[in-house]
């Protein structure tokens, strides 16, 4: 998944010193691959870089600043990056002839895991900043506009918040009535296919303090959902405001009470972190959204064994249980990997009867590809790649034969959606279900921020449309 991600920034104080040191109207361009977390960070570099008179903007051509921030977790990831580099290369050099300057920076996960060698293989780029580190992004844009190659990858562990300055009011009105909020980081699960241990480092939770107050400014911005974001989100932990540990249930439980925050959602989870304070939050907690993004990868338990998940099908198709009993009304997503080195047609079958015990309402699935690094790019049986495709094909056409069927399944319900946004057609606003679909309705059914009952009257693609319920 890519996206481009330029959030609105007002002005900020600067010194008078940052003035004279800096030229006016400067601009940055930020494009951001995969996950939430990324979006994240994306907007909080760009709140770090407004401190200096940096505004955004989403022509590239027009960019004092461009930063790549990357993803690693798929495929030929650094490769994109590169090709991307040499587009940006050919800017820079017309840039260059017209007498304006361009910085160019990496960030993210392949910063983190190429480093210098981005450097060495991309001379146009100025600067490599990795995810712990972007509380330094200023002055590291400074240093590069001096001239100096940089590459800030090393952090230690107390640092690894710091990255993360508070979102200014004005940038978070900007951008909407829903927010991510990050309160974890980091993975110590070490699946052998992931490489997220080796390039967000090990698990850390934020403070609670930190998580709250953040919380309170998105929710008096005018917030009113707030997703919480962790590479492992419900590993969380932390001393709670009664002296005792705290999980992630807890924490829900405590950001429920933030007047004007009426949803909360959270992702991506590990079954084996579902404890049973976090289920009693889904059965008590009516604004803790009735979704739960739970990965289980395979139906396997040869290939959960050799992925290092730590549980078998049984044991997460035995969560799944208790967390509907807990939570009737919840709708289920996972993740899936095919062709897994070894992976016989046993085990995809096993994989398939899994996804039919369970019944998801949205599902992502990915043929396996070695990531460099991981215990799993030196295992032997790799899966041909045309038997991944056949796998992935039928898969995926179960999956959406389910989707399908749980989008249908609402028709004639009536619910509670957040409206969020204009919709693609004139006279359209779109909103959100508590399941996380796309909900259609007519302009004047609410303003953007409103959460308006609705009755579900058709259900498309990928979206459901409705009426309103007065």
């Amino acid at each position: 998944m890519e996206q481009n991600i330029t959030p609105e920034i007002g002005a900020s104080d600067m010194t008078e010193a940052a003035r004279a040191a800096q030229p006016e109207g400067k601009k940055v361009f930020v494009k951001t691959y995969g996950c939430q977390m990324n979006v994240y960070d994306s907007q909080r570099m760009s709140d770090a870089l407004a401190a200096d008179g940096y505004q955004p903007t989403d022509k590239i051509e027009d960019a004092d600043l461009v930063l790549l921030n990357t993803c690693h977790i798929r495929e030929k990831a650094a490769e994109k990056v590169y090709s991307e580099l040499g587009r940006i290369r050919q800017l820079k050099e017309e840039r260059g002839r017209d007498g304006r300057e361009t910085v160019v920076g990496v960030t993210g996960c392949v910063a983190q895991a190429e480093g210098r060698e981005i450097l060495r293989r991309a001379p146009v780029v100025d600067l490599v900043i990795g995810p712990q580190t972007y509380h330094r992004l200023p002055n590291v844009v400074q240093r590069a506009r001096g001239g100096e190659k940089i590459v800030e990858t090393e952090y230690a562990i107390e640092d690894k918040f710091e990255h993360l300055p508070a979102p200014r009011r004005s940038a978070v009105r900007s951008r909407g009535v829903t927010a991510f909020l990050t309160v974890q980081e980091g993975c110590d699960k070490f699946c052998t296919f992931c490489v997220v241990p080796y390039t967000r480092g090990s698990e850390v939770s934020r403070p609670v303090a930190q998580i709250v107050a953040e919380a309170e400014r998105l929710a008096e911005a005018g917030v009113r959902e707030v997703t919480l974001l962790g590479q492992n989100v419900n590993a969380w932990h932390g001393e709670g405001a009664d002296g005792r540990e705290w999980g992630l249930g807890e924490l829900l439980f405590r950001l429920a009470e933030i007047p004007g925050l009426d949803r909360l959602r959270y992702t991506t989870s590990h079954p084996r972190d579902m404890d049973d304070a976090l289920i009693a939050a889904h059965r008590d907690l009516a604004n803790l959204m009735p979704y739960l993004h739970l990965p289980v990868q395979s139906g396997s338990d040869r290939i959960l064994k050799a992925m290092n998940r730590k549980h078998t099908g049984d044991d997460y198709r035995r969560l799944i249980e208790r967390i509907r009993e807990a939570r009737p009304d919840i709708a289920m997503s996972g993740d899936f990997i095919v062709g897994f080195p070894g992976e016989t047609d046993a085990d995809f079958a096993d994989t398939m009867q899994l996804v039919r015990d369970v019944g998801y309402a949205q599902a992502f699935s990915f043929k396996y590809s070695p990531r460099p690094g991981t215990p799993g790019a030196d295992l032997g049986s790799q899966v041909p790649e045309n038997v991944k495709d056949e796998r992935l094909q039928a898969l995926q056409a179960l999956l959406v034969e389910q989707q399908r069927a749980f989008a249908a399944s609402l028709i004639g319900q009536t619910m509670d959606v957040l409206l969020e946004k204009p919709g693609r057609q004139p006279g359209q606003r779109v909103g959100r279900s508590p399941w996380l679909q796309p909900v259609i309705v007519d302009e004047n059914a609410g303003e953007i921020g409103d959460i308006i009952r609705v009755r579900i009257t058709e259900a498309g693609t990928n979206s459901l449309f409705s009426e309103p319920v007065s």
